[in-house]
C-alpha cells in the first residue's frame, strides 16, 4: 500500500511498495484512493515543505481500476469523480510537488504525473502513454481540459489520438517531463528540486495554484455524467 517517507524538509508519497505488493501497478483501486488521500491529509504543509510522488519497480501508475470498472459499470461517474478529486488535490496542494516517474505512466497514471508542478522521468526504460483511443474509453471532460491546460497542442493532440508511448527523451523533447534522470539518481533529483523550492510553500502557495488553474479545476470538479462526455 502507499506509505510516506521524510527526509527534512521533502516528504515522498510512495504510490506503492513494490512488485510484491497486492496492487504492483499501482492502479487507481478505491482502497489505493482512500490510502493516498489519507497520507495527503496526514502530510505537514507548514514552510518550509515540499512533495515528491513516486512509485516503485516497473510501475509509477497503470491508472483506472478496470477489474472495479468492469464489475461495477453503473458506478462508473461516481468513480471518475473520485479521481477527478485526487487531481484537484494535487494540483492545488499547498507544497510545491515533484513527480518523479520511476516506470510506466499510462492513462489516468500519466494523467496524475501531470498534475505535480514538475516532472523527472527515469531513463532506462518505462514510458508515459495515453492508450485510451487503443482501448476505445474516451477522456472525461475533465481529463481533456488536464490533458489540453498541461501539455503543449501538439503534444495533447498526438498522445490523446494515437496513444503514443514515449521514452524519457521522447517525453522531454515534447515537454511532458521537464527533466530525466537515471533511476539510481531519480529520487535525489526529485528531492533537489523539492527542496529547492520549499520555502514557497504554504497557504498563499495554494491560492495561487487555484487562481493559475481555475478553468481547468471547474472542468475536474463537474460530476461525470453518465455518457463520461456530456
Amino acid at each position: 500500500m502507499p506509505y510516506v517517507t521524510t527526509a527534512d524538509v521533502v516528504h515522498t508519497l510512495h504510490l506503492d511498495a513494490g512488485e510484491t505488493e497486492a496492487n504492483p501497478e499501482n492502479r487507481f483501486t478505491m482502497d489505493w484512493l482512500d490510502t493516498v488521500n489519507n497520507l495527503l491529509d496526514e502530510v505537514p504543509t507548514s514552510t518550509p515543505g515540499a512533495l515528491v510522488i513516486t512509485g516503485a519497480g516497473k510501475f509509477f501508475s497503470n491508472g483506472l481500476d478496470v477489474d472495479y470498472i468492469g464489475a461495477n459499470a453503473d458506478k462508473l461517474p461516481e468513480y471518475l469523480d473520485r479521481v477527478h478529486a485526487l487531481y484537484v488535490r494535487v494540483l492545488t496542494f499547498p507544497l510545491p510537488t515533484v513527480a518523479a516517474i520511476n516506470g510506466h505512466a499510462f492513462g489516468a497514471g500519466a494523467m496524475l504525473a501531470l498534475c505535480a508542478d514538475h516532472r523527472i522521468m527515469r531513463t532506462e526504460r518505462g514510458f508515459w502513454s495515453l492508450p485510451e483511443v487503443l482501448l476505445g474509453m474516451p477522456f472525461t471532460v475533465g481529463m481533456s481540459s488536464l490533458l489540453r491546460t498541461r501539455l503543449s497542442e501538439p503534444t495533447a493532440i498526438e498522445a490523446m489520438s494515437t496513444g503514443r508511448r514515449y521514452g524519457a527523451l521522447d517525453a522531454e523533447a515534447a515537454g511532458i517531463v521537464e527533466q530525466t534522470a537515471a533511476i539510481d539518481d531519480l529520487l535525489a533529483a526529485a528531492s533537489e528540486v523539492a527542496a529547492g523550492r520549499a520555502a514557497v510553500a504554504g497557504p498563499t502557495l495554494e491560492v495561487i495554484k487555484q487562481g493559475l488553474r481555475a478553468p481547468l479545476l471547474a472542468d475536474l470538479k463537474r460530476p461525470t455524467p453518465a455518457s463520461l462526455i456530456g
